[in-house]
Order: structure tokens, then C-alpha cells, then sequence
């Protein structure tokens, strides 16, 4: 009797395909992806997916990897860190790279004011701790944010949010209490008194100054539209904020890190921030968040307000000492002004031929560098289309890349600031390809 051989069915490997059809039956639909990309491996700017195919990636997982993807001083933290333990809970039994950190970050923050620092887990509890801490330390009720602003997608943080879709779409009510002023962008025809004059009206129609807690900002608008926010108007709020009591946050989420070609962005204005929420790439890649601000306010809220579970990870706080180290010895923060210079001069070579398709290049914030499009010369004249349009075709061609903008107008680019000249060109290549072949067919 012959005995039964074992036939091995043949085997593949899944395809981007697949997996997005995997995706779509396993994962709530709220949250979606930009690309149907499935991302096996990454090394600085370059990703290979599941299919073997490259792509440049000029989104840096919005903003988080500004040392590359893998870093190997990142990788090795980690690891040793695994190899000691994983969590314990920074508010039981602390480690010292929790305090390490702190103190890095306390002395990295703007001014010269002593700082305290705490440690959570995302952008967006980042920010609901500093209004928090603003409303323990000020005993006030009241929160202005601004239009276009982006500070997260927890229930205050999209109260704070000045932008509907798609963040705040169907999700209300939102917390009371909150109130937005105009946000000065010149090429939209806000200018600076524009929005300080609003501020006055809002302190005489909606809400006293003496029952306002914060003033959040970002230095520069992250999904608003890559708009720095002038340095007159930083220094403005300052003295508004200093005349009525009021704690100025900066947001600094996406700025942060060395991504505007300084470490924090309300450097640039030479404001001392009261608060400072920072996150993204704080940790080459790993979930930490913090908030870092002037120790009396700091220490407002009683002990045991603050904290969180996982807050500052023993495994993040490690890759986010890591990452101090690798930007320090690679010069990351003034390279990232040397990235932004490289993008401008071949934007503005695109603009130049496009006049009627490109509204502005804003490149002078180092590597945070937005490019908004418009309809037939016309600023009123979004051209959501177009910008959607190069996000797809772009990713075909091997180029990571996303858009922004209230009106989805705004093509953003976020190297890693360990990014070559090299890739640079490349991926600006496919990009200027990308557009050239569109403007054509429009």
C-alpha cells in the first residue's frame, strides 16, 4: 500500500489589494486611509510595501519620523529598553529616563523661566492637559482657539479644532466655553489687526478677558494650511495674554522637534510661551506626548490630576533621548532649513511656470513647507481637486505625500530631516512630473 503524500497548497503573499479589502471588512470606516498602501519596511525616507514596491515618503507619518524611519541610534534604545522592561506606570514606580527627558525638554523650551514638564501619550491629550492646567492655575472657565487651527480629535481637542470636515462632522456637542478668533493669513486677505480687532469684539461680545483661561496656537497651522503665523501677531497675543492673565499655549505638536529650522516655532518670534504641547516627533515613531511649561503654572493642579496609563512610556522616553541625541550630533534643526531652502527653489520654478495654478509657496519655516493651488489665478478659488489629484498620482509613482487645508487645497511636504539631497530631487522629480501631467489635462 502506498502511503499518502502531503500536498502543501502553494502559497502568496497578500497584496496591497488584499489587505485593503481586509481592511475595509475589519476596520470602521471612520477610520480610513490615504493610500491603499501596505508598508512592510522603512529605512530613513524611503518605504518598501508588501508588494516590494518603493516609495519616497515626504509625509514622515504626518510629522512623527523627523529622524527617519528606523533610526539605528532609535532602534537601539529601544531595544535595550525592551530588554529591561516595558511599563510600569510612570506614576507608581518611575524610571529615570521619564525625569531624564523632562529635564531635556524643560531646558529646550522656550524663555528662561524654570519649567516643569508632565508626560501623556498623544497630541491630543496634550492639549486637553494644558487647558487643564491653564484652568487650575487661572480658576477661569474660557479657551479661544483660532480658525483653521488643528489640536486633536478628543472631545475638547475638536471643540478647540477650527475645522469641520472631517474632524468635527457629526460629533457634537462640543464642550461650552470655547470660543475662535480669524486666524491672519495675508493671501486670504486676513491680516494681522483683522484678527487682533475680532479678538477685541469676541472680549466685548462673547466672553470677558478676566474669565479667560488660555489662548491656544500653532505657530504654524498644521491641517489649517502650513500658515506661519506672523511675529507680530505671536507677540501681540503675548501682551494680550499678559495684560489680562490669560496662559498662552503654543501648540506645538507638528512644529516641534527641530521642524520649522528651530527647535520650537514660537522661537521664531521670540515670545516666551506660558505652555508648550509637544508630541509627534518627540519619539522617532513611538506614542509619547507632552506638556512643558512655566513650573508655577505647572504645578497648579493638585498632585494625581494629571497622568495617564501608558503617559511616558519607559520604551518612548527612551527613543525620545535618543532622538535629542541624534539631532544634536546630525544638526538636524538647522538642516531643516537647508530642506526647506531645496524645496522653495524648485516650488517656486513650478509657481512660476503655473501662476495661475499655484497661489503661494510657504517655505520659510525649514521643512514644513505647504504649496496651495488655486482655480484660473483666483485665491477664492480652492482647487481641491487638483491637490487630490496629486496626492493619487504621486503615491502611484512612488511618492508619499499629503494635503491640508480648510478648503483641502494645500499639498504639504514633511521630510525626514535626515532626508539626502539625493531623495530630495527625486521625489521632487516625480512630483514636478506629476503636476506638469495635470496642469496639461486641465
Amino acid at each position: 500500500m502506498k502511503s499518502m503524500q502531503k500536498v502543501t497548497p502553494a502559497t502568496t503573499t497578500p497584496s496591497n489589494e488584499d489587505w485593503q479589502a481586509r481592511k475595509v471588512a475589519a476596520v470602521a470606516r471612520g477610520q480610513g486611509n490615504a493610500a491603499a498602501v501596505y508598508i512592510d519596511r522603512g529605512s530613513n525616507a524611503e518605504l518598501w510595501d508588501v508588494e516590494g514596491n518603493r516609495y519616497i515618503d515626504f509625509g514622515s507619518g504626518i510629522a512623527v519620523c523627523n529622524t527617519g524611519h528606523t533610526h539605528p541610534k532609535v532602534v537601539a534604545a529601544v531595544k535595550a529598553q525592551l530588554d529591561k522592561f516595558s511599563h510600569t506606570c510612570v506614576m507608581v514606580t518611575p524610571y529615570d529616563t521619564s525625569v531624564r527627558l523632562a529635564e531635556e525638554l524643560n531646558a529646550l523650551v522656550p524663555g528662561t523661566t524654570p519649567k516643569k514638564t508632565i508626560f501623556v501619550t498623544t497630541g491630543a491629550e496634550a492639549v486637553e492637559n494644558s487647558v487643564k492646567i491653564a484652568r487650575a492655575h487661572t480658576g477661569r472657565r474660557g479657551v479661544i482657539a483660532f480658525n483653521g487651527g488643528f489640536h486633536g480629535r478628543t472631545l475638547l481637542a475638536m471643540g478647540l479644532t477650527g475645522k469641520i470636515t472631517p474632524y468635527k462632522n457629526l460629533f457634537g456637542p462640543f464642550p461650552g466655553d470655547v470660543f475662535h478668533a480669524p486666524y491672519p493669513i495675508d493671501c486670504h486677505g486676513i491680516s494681522v489687526d483683522d484678527s487682533l480687532r475680532a479678538l477685541r469684539t469676541l472680549f466685548k461680545v462673547d466672553i470677558a478677558p478676566t474669565d479667560v483661561a488660555a489662548i491656544i496656537i500653532e505657530p504654524v497651522q498644521g491641517e489649517g494650511g502650513f500658515y506661519p503665523a506672523p511675529d507680530a501677531f505671536m507677540q501681540a497675543l503675548r501682551e494680550i495674554c499678559d495684560e489680562h492673565g490669560i496662559v498662552f499655549i503654543a501648540d506645538e505638536i507638528q512644529t516641534g522637534f527641530g521642524r520649522t529650522g528651530r527647535f520650537f516655532a514660537s522661537e521664531y518670534s521670540g515670545i516666551e510661551p506660558d505652555l508648550v504641547t509637544t508630541a509627534k516627533g518627540i519619539a522617532g515613531g513611538f506614542p509619547l506626548s507632552a506638556v512643558v511649561g512655566k513650573a508655577d503654572i505647572m504645578d497648579a493642579p493638585l498632585p494625581g490630576g494629571l497622568g495617564g496609563t501608558y503617559a511616558g512610556s519607559p520604551i518612548a522616553c527612551a527613543a525620545a533621548l535618543a532622538v535629542l541625541e541624534v539631532m544634536r550630533e546630525e544638526g538636524l534643526v538647522s538642516r531643516a532649513l537647508a530642506i526647506g531652502a531645496r524645496f522653495k527653489s524648485r516650488l517656486d520654478e513650478l509657481k512660476a511656470a503655473h501662476p495661475t495654478l499655484i497661489a503661494e509657496v510657504r517655505a520659510d519655516r525649514g521643512a514644513m513647507i505647504g504649496l496651495e493651488l488655486f482655480t484660473d489665478g483666483d485665491a477664492d478659488q480652492p482647487n481641491a481637486d487638483l491637490t487630490k489629484a496629486l496626492v493619487a498620482k504621486a503615491c502611484q509613482r512612488g511618492l508619499i505625500l499629503l494635503s491640508c487645508g480648510i478648503y483641502g487645497n494645500v499639498i504639504r511636504f514633511l521630510p525626514a530631516l535626515t532626508i539626502s539631497d539625493k531623495i530630495i530631487d527625486e521625489g521632487l522629480d516625480i512630483f514636478c512630473s506629476c503636476f506638469e501631467e495635470l496642469a496639461k489635462a486641465r
